[in-house]
């Protein structure tokens, strides 16, 4: 085929190929998984849970309500800790472990925040979303989160914890990604949270610290895998939150 038909033959193939892309329009833009409503399919007592917080909306008062995902439903391995500090309140715990922003968004829109009137609700998450989002992609999802929460609960006001530090120890354990890559995000979701403190509905509140030795490690002795505090953790983070979650609750 001679060299000016061969040019011919393309041109009309790639005038086509721009013709059919105009006609279908613009490619979609990529989603944001961390704010598509749905199950955990890793959680096999998901629903199960999901259903008892359904059901513990429906059968008392709730003062206080903490949700989020492992970190948060590890406060029932220490119901001393809880009763003592938040037994006054009558406090409710909604945290289901693996949970990302998506699983919350879910579990909001599926009825977990109709018919209750808490004070306050204390809220974190984030921490699972690392290995597979970015940090603004995370802040997208923790926004939505707290903007549901603002529609369904207009006169409850919201306690927003900076996610908490992890360590090298939790990805040894068999999860591959690095530590580091997964702190870097964090810090950057917490940067952006914070300005989202307003004094009055929403306050905001980053423990890290506290939750540091002073090399700027995480000590074994209170998240002895490095990711979810032990019962000495959740007493560390009783004590830093008690004095802004009683003025919450006061005022």
């Amino acid at each position: 085929m001679p060299v000016q038909r061969r040019l011919a033959v393309w041109f009309f193939s790639f005038a086509l190929t721009l013709s059919v892309a105009s006609a279908q329009g613009p490619a979609p833009a990529e989603v944001n998984d961390a704010l598509v409503p749905v199950p955990n399919p890793g959680q096999p007592k998901f629903m199960e849970l999901h259903a008892s917080f359904l059901a513990r909306g429906q059968a008392g008062p709730i003062g206080v309500l903490f949700l989020g995902d492992s970190i948060t439903q590890g406060w029932r391995k220490v119901p001393h800790i809880w009763e003592h500090y938040y037994g006054q309140y009558q406090p409710a715990n909604f945290g289901i472990s693996g949970d990302r922003t998506q699983h919350v968004i879910w579990r909001i829109d599926h009825g977990e925040l109709d018919g209750i009137s808490p004070k306050v609700v204390v809220f974190m998450l984030g921490t699972n979303n690392t290995g597979a989002n970015t940090a603004a992609e995370i802040i997208a999802g923790n926004r939505r989160i707290i903007a549901l929460i603002q529609e369904k609960l207009p006169d409850t006001k919201i306690l927003l914890l900076g996610i908490f530090p992890r360590g090298p120890r939790w990805e040894r354990n068999g999860n591959p990604d690095p530590w580091e890559r997964k702190m870097a995000i964090i810090r950057d979701v917490n940067a952006n949270l914070a300005g989202l403190d307003d004094g009055r509905r929403i306050r905001y509140l980053n423990i890290t610290r506290t939750l540091l030795g002073n090399d700027g490690t995480i000590p074994n002795i209170i998240m002895p895998d490095q990711l979810h505090p032990n019962a000495a953790g959740y007493q560390l983070w009783a004590d830093a939150m008690q004095p802004l979650l009683d003025e919450m609750m006061r005022d």
